[in-house]
């Protein structure tokens, strides 16, 4: 599965299966995103390959840690390793051809936009749950 940026400047491949979806309702992820919640997917590095534009790519990196890598031209949020671990974060809204992927898990549920109604579809969080536990979530099948 092929993903980019806006512009196109930022252009990266997933292999094999592609984990299912969550969604973020923190805070960070709305200011992030400019909206309720950011829709995203974790995958490993052996499934991840950058294609083009990854010296295009500015970073933004909190005292706590949040980390938002964007496309230096268009401002597109792009994937990001997570921290010290073996996988990268995948925004949803740059992947090309999403079609059988679906939201499973809503995490950051307690910091919601009060305007915002979250579906009852899907595991809910009301904090970000350990990384392990939201992977297990993700790689689920659904009929």
């Amino acid at each position: 599965m092929n993903g980019k940026c806006l512009c196109g400047d930022v252009q990266f491949e997933l292999f094999g299966d592609v984990p299912n979806l969550y969604q973020c309702h923190c805070s960070l992820c709305q200011k992030q995103g400019g909206s309720s919640a950011n829709a995203a997917t974790i995958i490993h590095e052996n499934q991840f390959s950058w294609k083009l534009g990854e010296g295009n790519i500015s970073y933004f990196k909190k005292s706590t840690g949040f980390t938002s890598d964007f496309c230096s031209n268009c401002g597109s949020p792009v994937p990001n390793c997570l921290r010290d671990t073996e996988y990268y974060w995948v925004p949803a809204g740059l992947l090309e051809d999403n079609i059988g992927l679906e939201v499973v898990a809503h995490i950051c549920t307690s910091s919601k936009a009060n305007w915002e109604e979250i579906s009852t579809k899907g595991k809910q969080y009301d904090e970000m749950p350990n990384l392990d536990e939201l992977n297990n979530v993700l790689q689920q099948k659904t009929c």
